[in-house]
């Protein structure tokens, strides 16, 4: 009879190498809190032309993440935004969409869904990380439902996670009209 090795050692240093190892999952990180100011960033928007937040200052700003482009809740969070684009403009605000799709990809889905305002490409999400907005999803990393009121002096006002696509347009003007109250 041959003798079995007993693996139990080696199964337990491995389990405790992973247990201790320092590392984190993106998808915990924070978004930065009510009254911080939010994170700059420059992205490749939907034209090919780079997005600062900083061109924004002296407006409220909707940045809103959403996880791809073309599927059938971000479509309908991006067409009631449009739907409601007059009533943003009409109170000095500007919608900022972020995902990890292509500048490419964004041009497609604003020509097919007729979007005026401008999608911004974070492909390697590092800014979706920056705000706490990162999930994974069958393996692949995508930008997290969130959305973010910054107010026009670079400060966040409101924050919005988990967010559902029907109604939330309203949910964010309705905020907006109350802040501007204040």
């Amino acid at each position: 009879m041959k003798p079995t090795k007993n693996y139990f050692p080696r199964i337990l240093f491995v389990v405790l190498a992973l247990a201790l190892a320092p590392w984190r999952s993106t998808a915990d990180a924070e978004p930065p809190a009510v009254g911080a100011n939010a994170p700059d960033f420059s992205l490749t928007t939907n034209d090919g032309t780079p997005a600062s937040l900083k061109d924004y200052q002296g407006k409220w700003v909707v940045l809103y993440f959403y996880p791809k482009d073309f599927t059938s809740g971000c479509t309908l969070e991006a067409r009631n935004f449009q739907s409601d684009m007059a009533k943003y403009e009409q109170i000095n605000t500007v919608i900022l969409g972020v995902s990890i799709d292509s500048a490419e990809s964004h041009k497609d889905f604003c020509a097919k869904e007729g979007l005026s305002f401008k999608l911004l490409s974070d492909p390697g999400a590092q800014v979706s990380t920056q705000y706490g907005s990162v999930m994974e999803y069958n393996g692949a990393t995508l930008s997290a439902r969130n959305t973010f009121l910054i107010a026009p002096d670079g400060k966040i006002a409101q924050v919005f996670t988990g967010v559902k696509p029907t109604g939330h347009s309203e949910e964010v003007l309705a905020a907006l009209a109350d802040l501007q109250r204040r």
